[in-house]
C-alpha cells in the first residue's frame, strides 16, 4: 500500500476569496489548482464525480494524469479493477455512448462508492499538485447516497475545506469527525413517507487502513441567520463557517420565506425577508464568506465591510480559460455579453430537487422549449432521485424529470414533473462529457449562472483564473 497523507495541517490564513463549487466538473481539478496557487481557495465539485471519473477514463485520460495521480492511492487493487474494466487506451469510438455504472440503491451501492472513493480521491490530489496552498470540495447535501465515499476520497488526498450547499448537512460535522479519527461514519439517508435509513462508510470495507486523518473545516451553505445559528449550535459537530448566499447566486437558490409571488416571467419574487441578517450571523462568532453579487471590482471590499471574511464567487470562475465548461459554450456566452446578453431566469420547475434553480437563456440548451420537448426523458444516472417508503414496506426510487408514465406508477405527482429537467445529463454535458442517445443524439446541455452574467462583457475571451483574483483582490 502506498503511505497515507500525514494527519497534521498546518493552518492557512482564511481565503478572502472562494472559487464556487460548480458541478458537474465545471469546477475541476485545474481551475481549483489555478485559483489556490495564486491566493484563492480553489474549490473542486464533487457532484457525480463517480461518473466524471468513469467518463474521462472511457475517453482514454488525455494527457494521462487520473492514471498518474490513482497510482499514489493507497489500495492498488481498487485502482487497477477500475482501470481494467473502465479505461479505453484511445478513448471511445466516435458517436459510441459511455458505459454506465448501474444504478445506486439504499442496499447495492457498491460501485457507485468506489467510483466516487478514487474519482474525489484523484480530484482533489490533482488539485493540490505543485503547491502547497489548501484546496475545498463542494458537494450538494441531496446527494446523499454518494456524499460518504466523496468525504472519505477528499480527505484521503488531503482535502482542507469541504463547502455543502442545496439543503442542511446537520450531520456532517459528524461525519468527518469520525472519518478523521479513522473510524467508520454513519449518514442517514432521507426516505419520503418512511423512517431514515442509516448509511455507514467503513474504510476497511475497502480494503484502506483505519487510520487519522486531518479533519477538513467545514463551511455550510446558508441564506438566512436563522439556519446559521441551528447549524452553529445543533449541528453533530463544529462548523468552522459559512458561505452565507442570496438569490442572485447561481445554481439552486433557497426558496423565497412566506407566500410565494411569481413576476411576469413566472420567477419567485425575493424580498427584505430572503436577506441574511449579517448581524445576527457576525453574533455566531464564526467567519463567513458572501456570495451572490460580489464577482466585480469592490464586491469584496464591500463585503469586508459587512463584516464578511471574503466572498464566494462562481459566474466569473465558470467562464475562466481554465474551468471545465465546455470551449464552444464559453464562447457563446461571450459571444454574447459583448453584444446582446443572455437572461438568465430563476426557473421554479427546472430541478427536480425542488429547489429554484438559474438557468441561462443560451440557444441550443434545455432552456429553449424546443430543445426541451425533443429530449425522450431517462433517468439512467440518478442523483437527484428521492427515496420512498413503497406500500410494500420497502424503498422505491423516483425522479420528477423520469419518463412521466414511470414517475407516476411510483406514486408521485403528475405536476411535479411539469418542466423537470434531467439535470445530471445536462450538466455533464455542460462539461463535454456528454452522453450518446439513441440515433447517436447527444445529451444537451444546460447552463446556469448568476444573475450578474451581463458582467461578462467586461471581460475578454480566453481570460483566467488568476485574473479574476486579481480584479477582485484589487
Amino acid at each position: 500500500m502506498t503511505s497515507l497523507p500525514a494527519p497534521h495541517r498546518v493552518p492557512a490564513p482564511l481565503p478572502r476569496i472562494i472559487q464556487g463549487g460548480m458541478g458537474i466538473a465545471v469546477s475541476d481539478w485545474q481551475l481549483a489548482r489555478t485559483v489556490s496557487q495564486h491566493g484563492g481557495l480553489g474549490v473542486v465539485s464533487g457532484t457525480g464525480i463517480d461518473t466524471v471519473l468513469l467518463r474521462r477514463l472511457q475517453d482514454g485520460d488525455p494527457g494521462g494524469h487520473l492514471r498518474r495521480v490513482l497510482a499514489t492511492f493507497p489500495q492498488a487493487s481498487l485502482v487497477q479493477a477500475c482501470l481494467q474494466r473502465f479505461f479505453r487506451s484511445g478513448g471511445r469510438a466516435p458517436g459510441e455512448p459511455y458505459a454506465r455504472l448501474p444504478l445506486p440503491s439504499a442496499t447495492r451501492f457498491r460501485d457507485a462508492w468506489t467510483m466516487t472513493l478514487l474519482g474525489a480521491y484523484a480530484e482533489v490530489a490533482l488539485a493540490r499538485g505543485g503547491h502547497a496552498h489548501p484546496v475545498g470540495l463542494n458537494l450538494l447535501t441531496k446527494l446523499q447516497l454518494h456524499t460518504l465515499p466523496a468525504l472519505y476520497g477528499a480527505m484521503l488526498a488531503g482535502v482542507d475545506t469541504v463547502i455543502m450547499g442545496a439543503g442542511i448537512p446537520r450531520d456532517i460535522p459528524g461525519v468527518l469527525d469520525a472519518l478523521a479519527a479513522g473510524q467508520p461514519a454513519t449518514l442517514r439517508l432521507d426516505v419520503r413517507g418512511g423512517e431514515a435509513l442509516p448509511l455507514t462508510f467503513d474504510p476497511a470495507d475497502f480494503g484502506l487502513p483505519r487510520v487519522p486523518l486531518a479533519r477538513p473545516n467545514f463551511y455550510p451553505v446558508v441564506s438566512s441567520h436563522v439556519l446559521a445559528g441551528v447549524l452553529a449550535r445543533k449541528a453533530s459537530g463544529a462548523v468552522q463557517g459559512f458561505i452565507v448566499e442570496g438569490p442572485t447566486a447561481g445554481g439552486h437558490n433557497a426558496p423565497p420565506r412566506g407566500p410565494l409571488t411569481l413576476d411576469i416571467q413566472g420567477q419567485p419574487v425575493y424580498g427584505e425577508r430572503d436577506a441574511a441578517d449579517l448581524s445576527a450571523i457576525r453574533a455566531l462568532g464564526l467567519p463567513f464568506w458572501l456570495a451572490g453579487g460580489f464577482g466585480a471590482a469592490g464586491g469584496l471590499q464591500a463585503a469586508l465591510a459587512a463584516g464578511a471574511t471574503g466572498i464566494q464567487v462562481g459566474t466569473l470562475f465558470a467562464f475562466a480559460q481554465e474551468s471545465g465548461l465546455r470551449a464552444d459554450l464559453k464562447a457563446a456566452v461571450l459571444a454574447h455579453a459583448a453584444s446582446e446578453p443572455l437572461e438568465v431566469l430563476t426557473d421554479l420547475h427546472a430541478s427536480p430537487t425542488g429547489f429554484p434553480f438559474k438557468v441561462v437563456a443560451l440557444p441550443g440548451t434545455l432552456a429553449q422549449p424546443g430543445v426541451y420537448a425533443a429530449r425522450t426523458r431517462v433517468c439512467d444516472l440518478g442523483y437527484l432521485r428521492e427515496a420512498y417508503h413503497t406500500e410494500q414496506g420497502g424503498v422505491g426510487w423516483r425522479c420528477p424529470a423520469e419518463p412521466v408514465a414511470a414517475y407516476v406508477a411510483k406514486g408521485g405527482a403528475l405536476e411535479n414533473t411539469q418542466g423537470r429537467k434531467c439535470l445530471c445529463n445536462a450538466l455533464l454535458a455542460d462539461a463535454g462529457y456528454a452522453q450518446v442517445g439513441r440515433g447517436a443524439v447527444e445529451e444537451a446541455a444546460l447552463l446556469t449562472s448568476g444573475d450578474d452574467l451581463g458582467r461578462l462583457r467586461d471581460w475578454a475571451p480566453g481570460y483566467g483564473a488568476a485574473d479574476v483574483l486579481r480584479v477582485l483582490g484589487g
